[in-house]
C-alpha cells in the first residue's frame, strides 16, 4: 500500500500525554503544530521536541513563526524578530536616513531574520515554520497587515527570496502563504468566509506574481480560505482549478501544498454546505493538497482532541472506501521539509560568528 502521513496535528500542552502520543503514532499522522500554549522555556521546548521524534523520527514540527505578533516563542532567549512590514519600510527609506536603510540593506536584514528565526527554532528542535507571507498589502486586511512586506509584488518577492536564503542557511525550509492573496480582503478567514471578486488576469498580475517569481526557491505553500468567485466557486485551498491549475500548472510549483488551518470558519463551509472535518480535509486532499493541518482541536474544552480522532478515523474509512488514495508523491514532498543537515545547538549557536553577525541586522 501507498504510505501518506497527510494530518498535520496539534498537542494541549507543554508535554506528550498517552493520547497525544498514540495519535502521532497513527500512520496517517505527518507531523504536528506547536503554539504559545506548547512553550514553557527552552528546556522544555527542546525536550518535548525530542520526545515527538523519539515516537517517530519523521514527524514534522511546524510552527507559524513569523516575527512581529506571530511570533509563538518570545522569552527565554528567543530573539523578538520584527514585523515583515519594517523590513519594506526598510526598502523604501532613502540609504542615507540611517545605517540600516534602502534595498540592499533590506535584503540584509531579511536574510538575517530568515537565519535567527530558523536557527533559534531548530535549535529547540523544530522543523518548520510557516514563513514568508506573501500577501501584498493592500491597507485592507487586519489578520494580514504588518506581517505582509509590502503594497509591490516585487519588493515581497525580493525580500521573501532573501528571507528564504536565511532559513536555507539556517538548514531549514519555507512556506509560502496565502496562495494566492489573502490582502485584498477585509473578512477574517478565521470567522468568516472572505471573498474575492477580482478577475484571474488581475489576481497574477499581482498578488499570486510572487509564487511564479519564487517558484525555484519555495518548498511548500499554504493556499488561502478565500473564495474568488471569478476562478472557482470554492475557496482556494479546495480548489484542484487554483492548486493544479493554476499554482502547480501555470505557476510552475512543485514543492508541498499545505492546507489552511481546517477548524477556521472559512473552512467549514464549501459549496455553501456546512461540512465535517473529514469532509473538509477530503475536499483539500482531492483538490490538491499534500497535508491538511487541524489546530486547537486538542484542547479540554473543545472535546478533549474528539475531533482529532474523528478526522483520523474518518479518513482511515474513505481510504478503505476508494474515496481517497494515498500518494507517494505527497509522502516524498511531506518528507522534503524534514531538514538534512543538524542543527547547531543553542548555546553554541548564540557565540557563532554568523548568529552574530545576523543579530546586528536585526537591531
Amino acid at each position: 500500500m501507498t504510505f501518506h502521513a497527510p494530518l498535520i496535528i496539534d498537542i494541549a500542552g507543554t508535554a506528550l500525554t498517552k493520547a497525544d502520543r498514540q495519535r502521532l503514532k497513527h500512520p496517517l499522522v505527518g507531523g504536528l503544530i506547536l503554539f504559545a500554549r506548547n512553550w514553557q522555556d527552552r528546556a522544555q521546548l527542546t525536550a518535548l521536541c525530542q520526545a515527538i521524534k523519539k515516537i517517530r523520527a519523521d514527524l514534522l514540527i511546524c510552527v507559524d513563526h513569523e516575527g512581529g505578533r506571530v511570533q509563538r516563542f518570545k522569552t527565554d532567549g528567543f530573539t523578538h524578530l520584527p514585523p515583515m512590514r519594517a523590513l519594506g519600510e526598510m526598502w523604501m527609506a532613502p540609504p542615507q536616513a540611517k545605517h540600516h536603510a534602502g534595498p540592499m540593506d533590506a535584503t540584509n536584514a531579511a536574510t538575517a531574520c530568515g537565519y535567527v528565526l530558523g536557527a533559534e527554532l531548530r535549535a529547540c528542535g523544530v522543523d518548520l515554520s510557516f514563513t514568508p507571507v506573501l500577501d501584498l498589502d493592500f491597507g485592507e486586511s487586519s489578520v494580514i497587515g504588518d506581517r505582509s512586506f509590502h503594497r509591490d509584488p516585487r519588493v515581497v518577492a525580493l525580500l521573501a527570496k532573501s528571507l528564504m536564503q536565511g532559513l536555507l542557511q539556517s538548514g531549514m525550509a519555507n512556506c509560502g502563504k496565502h496562495f494566492p492573496g489573502h490582502g485584498f480582503v477585509t473578512a477574517d478567514s478565521h470567522t468568516a468566509i472572505p471573498v474575492d471578486k477580482r478577475s484571474l488576469k488581475s489576481i497574477l498580475a499581482d498578488d499570486a506574481a510572487p509564487y511564479r517569481w519564487l517558484n525555484t526557491v519555495t518548498r511548500s505553500v499554504m493556499p488561502a480560505h478565500v473564495i474568488y468567485p471569478k476562478v472557482d466557486v470554492r475557496p482556494a485551498g479546495f480548489s484542484s482549478t487554483w492548486l493544479n491549475g493554476v499554482l502547480r500548472g501555470q505557476l510552475g510549483f512543485g514543492g508541498a501544498i499545505f492546507s489552511d488551518d481546517l477548524s477556521m470558519a472559512a473552512a467549514r463551509v464549501i459549496d455553501g454546505q456546512a461540512v465535517s472535518y473529514t469532509q473538509a480535509a477530503l475536499a483539500a486532499l482531492t483538490a490538491g493538497c499534500d497535508m491538511v493541518l487541524l489546530c486547537n482541536q486538542s484542547l479540554d474544552n473543545s472535546g478533549g482532541g474528539d475531533a482529532i480522532d474523528e478526522l483520523i478515523s474518518g479518513l482511515t474509512e474513505a481510504e478503505v472506501k476508494g474515496q481517497w488514495q494515498a500518494s507517494d508523491a505527497s509522502e516524498l514532498r511531506r518528507r522534503a521539509l524534514l531538514p538534512v543537515a543538524p542543527a547547531v545547538e543553542w548555546d553554541a549557536l548564540m557565540v557563532q560568528p554568523a548568529y552574530m553577525h545576523a543579530l546586528d541586522w536585526i537591531a
